[in-house]
């Protein structure tokens, strides 16, 4: 077999007692890495490690994986301001995670003879968001519905290592404030003694 050392380095063909042999003085592992190589590749290594790293980095790789996901807004063709606002404030902050927007305007009774209301609508709210969102799926009729689909500027995984970055900077922010007032109450705690012992010196002198 051919054998690789514990950092990678190449021993060369050995036997299988030989192999054996330098996993015992090592207190390693003989591990095939490549069985289907000629001659076969086997490397010393421990194993049990091996595979705790291994899983490590597959549950980091899940972690960060980047899971498209496509939320959904309803509105109504006439849509007051208010709620206008509101509905658009979800879509740009489903767009600033990453992740695509699937809007929805709803058509009811006589409503369903002005299409023009709910194309006219969703123009303007992908006008309004063009910043951070593109129009994916252009406007059109589903039976009662008129759908668009709404895609993000920003992918996913970058929407992600910014909500980190973020956090990161709060938490810091945190501690440095919690360090601050503590280094206050230090600062303070020598003045009130002074101002404690004060009086007592006071009434020593007059005694």
């Amino acid at each position: 077999m051919r054998l690789v050392g514990p950092s990678g380095e190449q021993v060369g063909i050995v036997p299988l007692a030989k192999a054996l042999e330098l996993a015992q003085e090592y207190d390693l592992d003989l591990v095939e890495v490549a069985a289907s190589a000629r001659p076969p590749v086997c490397k010393l290594m421990d194993y049990g490690k091996f595979k705790y790293e291994s899983a490590m980095k597959a549950r980091e790789a899940r972690k960060n994986q980047a899971h498209t996901v496509i939320k959904e807004m309803k509105l109504r063709p006439k849509i007051d301001p208010h709620d206008y606002d509101t509905k658009k404030g979800h879509v740009v902050r489903f767009l600033k995670q990453g992740d695509k927007v699937k809007i929805t305007i709803m058509f009811r009774g006589r409503e369903q003879s002005r299409p023009e209301l709910g194309y006219r609508l969703l123009q303007r709210l992908a006008e309004d968001v063009q910043d951070l969102g593109f129009v994916e799926s252009n406007p059109k009729q589903d039976g009662r519905n008129m759908i668009m689909v709404l895609g993000p500027h920003k992918k996913k995984t970058e929407a992600m290592a910014e909500a980190r970055e973020a956090q990161a900077a709060r938490k810091a922010e945190r501690q440095g404030h919690s360090a601050e007032a503590s280094q206050d109450v230090a600062d303070e705690a020598p003045a009130a003694e002074a101002a404690a012992e004060a009086p007592a010196a006071e009434e020593s002198a007059e005694a």
